[in-house]
């Protein structure tokens, strides 16, 4: 077995690689670094599965990211991603029903079939694919295996025809949270957010120079509608006003309610609720965008502490973007 599989199978007790679902941040790192990748997408699905169509890992040398069963399968796609990536021909792999592997067997008692395909560090749509993403543009991976092109625009998460066998897989912009205000509560949002893969912009106004004690993307001290103007609002950014300041979050609140934020929301008492709705209203809110504010966001009955309030409104905002990110 190759040097790749067996550092996986090692990793399988902890298998954190698992916790990544979008590739696109390991292919930008593989290209930037001249290294060719093994991308493998999982095109079809039969019966029970962990995951859905359109999933996909990604194999660098030693390294893999994401993954498709849990643990039944990732130590084989990482043999056959190896010998992609040493001949660059694609090969297509299935498991479970059916299936030629039969000591290979999944859990859930279903079907996956998986296309592997070498990609190239100097492959022109590689770049395209993530061009897109840094512009937060939807876009198109069309692939038989051996040609790949980008295509702007819409379409479903996933689809493929047969014989010969060729994809299309959508990617979206990457899920983006931003959060103003520096309380343990706006601290652990962010920190949840980040540990959960967002990409995770924190917003204090004239807050410490220094930048909080954990992995975000981006820490700015501006006003939040300031920091949304510059980076621009879209339906896979979340904007959560977190100061207790109205002077700060309010103006944000409307900016991404009125630029097509996929979730806007502002920590505070619900005493504060209509005070808040009639500033906003006075501001010129329409009756539909205030609809959209969730105040005082979050699951009840979690609690109080700042990751119990913080896991609440994480888990809000994964359900008010996924719509947008998982439609087939």
């Amino acid at each position: 077995m190759t040097e790749q599989a067996d550092i996986l199978i090692e990793e399988a007790d902890w298998p954190i690689f698992g916790w990544i679902d979008d590739v696109r941040p390991a292919l930008a790192d593989a290209l930037a670094t001249g290294r060719n990748a093994a991308l493998a997408t999982l095109y079809r699905v039969e019966g029970s599965a962990p995951r859905g169509a359109g999933a996909q890992m990604l194999f660098v040398g030693p390294e893999a990211s994401g993954y498709f069963s849990g643990d039944c399968i990732e130590g084989d796609v990482a043999r056959h991603a190896a010998e992609v990536l040493a001949d660059g021909q694609p090969q297509r792999l299935h498991y479970g029903l059916g299936s030629p592997w039969i000591d290979i067997r999944l859990r859930c008692g279903g079907a996956l079939y998986i296309l592997v395909e070498r990609i190239a560090s100097d492959n022109a749509a590689a770049a395209e694919l993530l061009e897109y993403a840094r512009e937060r543009r939807q876009c198109t991976w069309s692939t038989d295996g051996i040609m790949q092109t980008v295509e702007p625009g819409d379409s479903p998460l996933l689809a493929f025809s047969e014989a010969p066998l060729h994809l299309r897989r959508r990617y979206d912009p990457p899920r983006r949270i931003i959060v103003s205000g520096g309380d343990p509560g706006a601290l652990a949002l962010a920190r949840l957010a980040s540990e959960a893969r967002f990409e995770t912009i924190l917003v204090r106004p004239a807050g410490p120079e220094s930048p909080p004690p954990f992995p975000v993307s981006q820490y700015l001290r501006e006003e939040p509608a300031d920091a949304l103007a510059r980076l621009g609002v879209d339906r896979w950014t979340a904007f959560v006003g977190a100061t207790h300041e109205d002077e700060h979050d309010l103006a944000g609140c409307l900016y991404g309610l009125r630029h097509g934020a996929g979730y806007v929301g502002m920590i505070g008492a619900k005493s504060r609720a209509p005070g808040r709705l009639g500033a906003l209203e006075a501001a010129g809110a329409t009756q539909e965008e205030l609809a959209r504010l969730h105040l005082s966001p979050g699951i009840a009955g979690l609690g109080k502490s700042p990751w119990e309030v913080a896991t609440g409104i994480i888990a809000e905002v994964m359900q008010a973007l996924n719509p947008a990110r998982e439609r087939a």
